[in-house]
């Protein structure tokens, strides 16, 4: 079972019948797009929540494939968050970093060793993008750099940063949970370079080394040039949250002036791109 979570007050869960895991992939990162933020795989069904406030019918059978069909229940937080925690397991990610809760026993065999209890906030290792931007930072020096995390979630990633040696690092959301979640976590880790910011864009962030922006198509597109402007020279720019049709898309995008690709990977149809500056 896969698990991508946000915690929230009041929500609808959306069940849908799913012919295969790829196809539920491809529902997931379109539903991100309408405020879907909390999913689960379980064999052949999609269980898909969002807040009943931002549920609209109409662009959820647009989505769907002609042939599928879903339900919808209201569910109640306190059922949610007994089910959530009951279901998290720890996640490995070679012997580079192991993410585990609080209530799980502590894990020896990696070099760096996290502990992210999440309150329904994107981040726990679990989902392909999350493990892509770890697979992918084992292979960034981090050691004094300074590094934004801009959609922070859990802060797993901000977190992992510093333990890599970063000086400091900014970890920006615009989610109260997300934003009460991660400094939680900052504290379970002991963690003393980390700036934690709830705002809506990228205004007053200064320039640094290291970008690490695990979010949406859309809002990586929107911020995009937000995230170029704070590049340094010989900076890094790693990204991931969108599908591999959107390759092309993601490098007309950031692939400007001095900004190359300088690595790709894929897992389980989603992508993460690690563009660098001259």
């Amino acid at each position: 079972m896969k698990i991508q979570a946000f915690f929230m007050e009041q929500y609808f869960k959306i069940v849908i019948k799913t012919p295969s895991d790829e196809v539920a992939e491809i529902i997931i990162a379109e539903l991100s797009e309408i405020n879907f933020y909390a999913f689960e795989q379980k064999e052949n069904l999609l269980l898909s929540y969002i807040k009943v406030e931002n549920f609209d019918e109409k662009k959820l059978k647009r989505i769907l494939p002609v042939d599928s069909f879903f339900t919808k229940e209201i569910i109640k937080k306190e059922n949610w968050n007994q089910q959530w925690e009951s279901s998290i397991e720890p996640v490995i990610v070679h012997d580079f970093a192991a993410i585990r809760p609080s209530f799980h026993k502590s894990i020896k065999i990696c070099k760096h060793e996290l502990i992210i209890t999440p309150k329904m906030s994107f981040g726990t290792g679990h989902h392909a993008t999350t493990f892509l931007m770890i697979e992918m930072m084992e292979k960034i020096y981090f050691q004094n750099k300074t590094v934004l995390d801009f959609g922070t979630g859990t802060g797993v990633l901000a977190i992992l940063a510093e333990k890599c040696g970063a000086s400091k690092v900014i970890a920006i959301d615009n989610d109260e949970w997300s934003i009460n979640n991660a400094s939680e976590n900052l504290e379970a880790n002991n963690c003393k370079n980390i700036y934690l910011q709830k705002q809506d864009d990228l205004s007053g962030v200064e320039p640094v080394d290291i970008i690490l922006a695990n979010i949406n198509l859309n809002v990586l597109s929107d911020a995009a040039f937000s995230l170029l402007s704070l590049l340094k020279p010989n900076s890094i720019l790693l990204t991931s949250g969108y599908l591999l049709k959107d390759k092309k898309k993601m490098q007309n995008i950031f692939e400007v002036k001095s900004v190359f690709t300088n690595e790709i990977d894929e897992r389980e149809g989603w992508l993460s791109i690690l563009f660098q500056k001259k």
